[in-house]
């Protein structure tokens, strides 16, 4: 019998005793030349993160693009059945930002959850409720709402002013209040700016956050933390892509190390939080 998408968020947590979210992020002439010279250069890189860091993820978070683009499809589905075997707890997120409507929305849930088997998939609401319910429609699968991005000029459309609130602001409230039907839906919110996710939090408390920014973007670590934990210490996928897989240029101990370390400073942090 299937588990609910939120049964599986909280299982991850709980098994793993992690917040951290490996986003798999894979650049060919970044991959180390021992493996760039076989016939799946891409699968051999992940599968070296993957074994790296099976034992801290609570979520993998392959970037669709990044495969996409170089005819690497069947690469992506193969990466999702080694987390599969090596990391079953982690969920596993197909950030692909998809946005469309009706029938075309409902072929990229079927995409994302029956070709890629992934548990859930980063959706755009610019089109608002058409373009997010056929991906919450499934109680076992879930998506994750752009919401407060942490690129540098995310506030031109989401810090608009929306009846008196910005923009993000809003898309959290109807979040909450209209797309979330079967609890499986989750915001990205950015960690480079942990004052608006504590205001996202304060109006939405019960949906988690996918929180991209930590590593090379220079997000706040200490600021999410303490603006963004539920009660319980969870609530979060903290995702950081290259500062782990490229650690080291990209060798197994260095992988292992800065996933290890990015896990230690988040639950001494969490620790910090519940005194």
């Amino acid at each position: 019998m299937n588990i609910s998408f939120q049964q599986r968020l909280q299982r991850a947590w709980t098994r793993t005793g992690s917040l951290v979210c490996v986003g798999l992020d894979p650049d060919i002439k970044r991959i180390p030349a021992e493996l760039r010279s076989g016939p799946q250069p891409i699968l051999a890189f992940n599968r070296r993160v993957i074994d790296a860091t099976a034992q801290v993820a609570a979520a993998y978070k392959p970037q669709f693009a990044h495969y996409a683009a170089v005819g690497a499809e069947g690469e992506l589905a193969a990466t999702i059945d080694y987390i599969r075997q090596k990391a079953p707890d982690a969920v596993v997120i197909l950030d692909a930002k998809r946005g469309d409507i009706g029938s075309t929305a409902e072929m990229y849930a079927r995409e994302a959850f029956d070709r890629y088997r992934a548990d859930c998939v980063t959706v755009n609401p610019y089109l608002g409720g058409d373009g997010i319910l056929p991906f919450v429609m499934r109680p076992d699968h879930g998506a994750v709402v752009l919401c407060r991005t942490s690129n540098a000029s995310a506030g031109q459309l989401q810090d608009v002013d929306v009846a008196g609130e910005p923009l993000y602001l809003a898309v959290a409230r109807r979040a909450a209040a209209e797309w979330n039907p079967h609890g499986n839906l989750l915001l990205v919110v950015g960690a480079t700016y942990p004052e608006e996710l504590r205001a996202i939090l304060t109006a939405v408390p019960t949906i988690p956050f996918l929180v991209p920014g930590i590593g090379e973007q220079g997000g706040d670590l200490a600021g999410v933390l303490a603006g963004g934990l539920t009660a319980d210490g969870n609530g979060l996928l903290i995702s950081s892509s290259r500062g782990i897989i490229y650690a080291g240029g990209g060798e197994a101990g260095a992988i292992r190390a800065a996933a290890e370390e990015l896990n230690r400073q988040i639950n001494g942090l969490r620790a910090a939080c519940k005194k």
